[in-house]
């Protein structure tokens, strides 16, 4: 077994972030091509401004996300993937595809 069965394992914290409910729509949004706040807002329906704000500020703080501030007034903040962050949604790929391929069975099994 991994370290991150351990509590005091960094890789939990960022396991955290990652399995977060808006972390991986946020960052395949996001894979897509660079947006800006509002047009996340959009593309991930049902997030709300504090879950999405607090979403975007965990992906930058771990380096996956990166936030651009422009010019102008008020000035635009563009989102986009890091490299870092490219891996990460190369790795949850697979796990959003099967959800995608389940998601129907899975809550079927709830209604049961």
């Amino acid at each position: 077994m991994g370290d991150e069965f351990h509590k005091d394992c960094p890789a939990r914290e960022v396991l955290g972030h990652l399995a977060g409910r808006w972390t991986i729509l946020v960052l395949t949004a996001l894979l897509a091509e660079p947006r800006r706040y509002h047009e996340l807002r959009t593309v991930v329906e049902g997030i709300s401004d504090k879950s999405l704000a607090a979403t975007l500020r965990a992906l930058q703080q771990d380096g996956l996300v990166h936030r651009e501030v422009g010019t102008g007034q008020p000035p635009p903040v563009t989102y986009s993937v890091t490299p870092l962050g490219r891996g990460a949604a190369a790795a949850l790929d697979p796990l959003l595809q099967w959800i995608r391929a389940n998601a129907k069975e899975i809550t079927a099994h709830r209604r049961i």
